[in-house]
């Protein structure tokens, strides 16, 4: 366990109201009591937050004005002392004001090196950690509800009951082979295991069950927009992103490149992608653009494919129907303010069952179908961040596959009659796999890599 204090910036640098210098650790306190011209922070009451100025101890010169927050363990974040030193924001005073930490008798924090101790000492597992970073990325209210029911406990709760009902099963089957009192203990134990795996499956495939969703939540969908030159996919990104981030002129190949932004639609995250239109080129700039789209459309999520009303269904449109076949894609019908020219009832019979929207984009009409059906598509209707537990680390994702394997490989064993102690080593495997999502079985290169992909100040 760690014995020394570190320091670190908390807040973003740059220009602001403030900006909060944090250490955590035994010295904390001692430490900036000797760089604090004000109260005796040895014996200001703990959860206080005190006025002051901090002395560079060597020059006797003034570094800032500033409001100190004192928290004696155990009941801060890390279960250490902690102190947050309230700076004026700007690049030259916290800066100044770390050093003279640093100077002092604190040594630089790792990333997450703050939410590391916070773990060491017991205060969150480690899904509960990766939430607080989930939290931090949060790009919707939504996602943010998931990541704060996973800082609560609510997936590690869940988690570690799975695991004590495994335990427990394990526990008694050994008690029965050990101590037999009854000729069908080999009976019992099978009937045991039986009931409890496939409890505990029905669990762990449940949460796997939503874990798509919380996976968009978590990460966003990759959204491409696609259709050819000059149909209405610029408009269409700058009318979701509410900003002109795109050029939009009637002039085909303007968009030259793939350009990104993320936005907001109905609390599910996409990550936007406006696409160079997808056409046969001689332009050398345009035609790499155009190739770049085409690797888009490899590792979209989701597709928006957008047709002109005012234009006739070309085999160059045909081609992009085949290219996209088999992904999840809308169809956008655009520019509905303009004499219909398009085959719609081809259209239709390209695209089969999935979503066709019409939008006028000049006129604004159409975007809040255009909205719902995006929703509808990942989500089936409005999701709920209230009541259900959902999975959104890919981490956890991959663990609770491999538990969910391992399980049904013990299942199986039990229907052929397999040994009990044979059909044991699937259910511990299953309990360890469970374990490593809550860091009780996670090995300390899992850990140190984990917390590194922290921001230095967490």
């Amino acid at each position: 366990m760690e014995t020394d204090t570190i320091t670190a910036i908390s807040t973003p640098i740059g220009e602001g109201a403030i900006a909060i210098v944090r250490l955590s650790g035994p010295e904390a306190v001692s430490i900036t009591s000797k760089i604090f011209n004000g109260k005796n922070l040895q014996e200001v009451d703990t959860h206080t937050i005190n006025y002051g100025k901090i002395i560079n101890p060597e020059t006797n010169e003034i570094a800032d004005e500033v409001m100190v927050s004192v928290m004696r363990a155990p009941k801060t974040f890390t279960r250490e002392d902690i102190i947050e030193i309230n700076c004026h924001g700007g690049m030259t005073a916290v800066k100044r004001v770390l050093e003279i930490v640093l100077s002092n008798g604190a040594r630089l924090a790792e990333p997450g090196e703050f939410t590391k101790r916070a773990f060491l000492h017991g205060r969150i597992d480690l899904s509960q950690a990766e939430a607080v970073m989930d939290l931090i990325r949060a790009k919707t209210d939504k996602a943010m509800n998931v990541a704060l029911k996973q800082m609560d406990g609510r997936l590690s709760g869940l988690i570690q009951k799975l695991r004590q009902d495994l335990l427990e099963t394990v526990a008694q089957v050994e008690v029965n082979i050990d101590y037999p009192e009854y000729d069908d203990v080999e009976e019992m134990s099978h009937e045991m295991m039986r009931t409890k795996t496939k409890e505990v499956h029905a669990a762990i495939e449940k949460l796997l069950s939503v874990a798509k969703q919380g996976k968009i939540l978590r990460e966003g969908l990759a959204t491409a927009i696609i259709g050819r030159p000059n149909v209405g996919k610029s408009s269409l990104m700058n009318t979701l992103v509410q900003e002109d981030k795109a050029i939009v002129t009637n002039v085909p190949g303007t968009t030259r490149d793939v350009i990104e932004e993320y936005v907001n639609v109905r609390g599910v995250p996409l990550k936007l992608v406006d696409t160079a239109g997808i056409r046969e080129t001689e332009d050398i700039v345009e035609k790499i653009g155009v190739e770049r789209s085409r690797q888009v459309l490899k590792e979209s999520d989701l597709i928006l494919f957008v047709l002109n009303y005012n234009d006739v269904l070309v085999e160059e449109d045909e081609k992009l129907f085949s290219a996209i076949e088999g992904l999840d894609y809308i169809v956008i019908i655009n520019k509905t303010d303009l004499a219909q020219k398009l085959d719609l009832d081809r259209v239709k019979q390209l695209a089969g069952t999935r979503p066709i929207v019409s939008t006028s984009l000049i006129e604004e009409e159409g975007v809040d179908v255009l909205e719902s059906a995006i929703a509808d598509t990942f989500f089936e209707g409005e999701l709920d961040t209230g009541d259900m537990t959902y999975v959104s680390n890919v981490r956890h994702i991959n663990l609770l596959k491999q538990a969910s394997n391992a399980l049904e490989d013990a299942m199986e064993g039990i229907e052929i009659g397999m040994p009990i102690d044979i059909l044991q080593i699937d259910v511990t495997r299953t309990w360890e796999l469970l374990g490593e999502i809550v860091g009780d079985t996670a090995s300390d290169s899992l850990i140190d890599q984990l917390f590194s992909q922290f921001c230095l100040g967490k």
